[in-house]
């Protein structure tokens, strides 16, 4: 992968709904200090303010941003 393969672009803002999967360690105790994953998914409304970066080009963007990791405010997730 070559950097010169990185096409320069903007996405505009946008509110949009789609599953999140939300995942926590949990500290389970014991002799080991085992922890363990615990999971979790909804569908809420949320953001993404509007970005302009560079990257290799999208194959298929919509399915390509449910599989991306993002962080938004649980308490306003359509505003942060």
């Amino acid at each position: 992968m070559a950097v010169s393969e990185f096409r320069s672009h903007s996405h505009q803002g946008l509110v949009h709904n789609h599953e999140h999967i939300h995942i926590c360690h949990h500290a389970r105790g014991g002799a080991e200090g085992e922890i363990e994953h615990l999971v979790s998914v909804h569908r809420h409304d949320h953001n993404h303010p509007p970005v302009e970066h560079s990257h290799l080009p999208h194959e298929n963007p919509e399915r390509e941003h449910e599989h991306e990791a993002h962080i938004h405010d649980h308490s306003h997730p359509d505003q942060s």
